[in-house]
């Protein structure tokens, strides 16, 4: 599907949300993306209107609506609470199909003798902060923008001690996260969208970091659009500016949806 990327897209994907909610699954990355980005990772805000916003689409499409992140899914929820949404967790490693069902574990926590060679790595500089998510290590340096290359070279001296291939490191904005390698968020949504209520709809994908890129290109797939926040990244059908905008264009959605369930339903 060779689309140009056009604000067109943008309305055209919200017109198909509009016109039947339930023939789609909204999925959509966190940090960056409909939260704006925090200095440290335990300091980002959820609007109270993103709550509610959520909690009408998640109705609205009867549950196909999944936050697909590196976090995992026990911050997702402390995050979001009282919501417990559908949910992909560190980067793939965790797949939860319903909303507070159990989740299916899809990959190996990382080794905790090498997180701690890695959080020793804050010994470089204020500024530079750890980030445990269970199934991967998180090292964000967005205090100390400066000590990006030696801390790149830092993690490659040490990850090089792991079995060759066992050990993957994914550049992100101001941040370096390292994981197992053979899990990540385009595998966890194609096995995502094989389980009811997903299966048999059209994915709407919302990302914004490098880590979200892979999920791009395999939406067509499903007939699907994809959408990048901050920036246009190849296999997009467009881009938001940033995630107040993404936010905004939610609501929209689930305001229009239900006015016009409304109507319907009006005598």
């Amino acid at each position: 599907m060779d689309l140009e990327i056009t604000d067109l897209d943008t309305e055209r994907a919200e017109r198909l949300l509009l016109s039947d909610l339930r023939k789609c699954a909204l999925l959509l990355d966190i940090d960056g993306t409909i939260l704006d980005l925090a200095p440290a990772p335990q300091e980002v805000w959820v609007p109270t209107e993103l709550r509610n916003t959520l909690s009408r689409l998640e109705d609205l499409t009867g549950g196909a609506l999944a936050l697909v992140s590196g976090r995992p899914l026990h911050d997702i929820d402390l995050i979001f609470s009282p919501l417990q949404l559908a949910a992909v967790g560190g980067h793939g490693a965790e797949l939860r199909v319903v909303p507070g069902g159990e989740p299916v574990v899809r990959g190996l926590s990382l080794n905790p003798v090498l997180k701690r060679k890695l959080a020793a790595l804050t010994e470089l500089g204020p500024g530079i902060l750890v980030e445990d998510k269970d199934y991967s290590l998180a090292l964000h340096y967005r205090l100390a923008p400066d000590k990006g290359e030696t801390l790149r070279a830092a993690i490659q001296e040490i990850c090089a001690s792991a079995p060759r291939g066992s050990i993957e490191v994914l550049p992100g904005k101001l941040v370096f996260e390292i994981k197992m390698t053979g899990i990540n968020k385009a595998s966890a949504v194609r096995e995502l969208m094989t389980y009811p209520p997903f299966k048999g709809r059209t994915p709407i994908f919302v990302g914004d970091d490098t880590t979200d890129e892979p999920v791009f290109p395999m939406l067509s797939q499903f007939g699907g659009l994809g959408f990048s926040v901050g920036r246009v990244v190849p296999d997009v059908n467009g881009h938001f500016e940033n995630p107040e905008s993404v936010r905004g264009w939610l609501t929209r959605i689930a305001n229009r949806r239900q006015s016009t369930l409304n109507q319907g339903a009006a005598p």
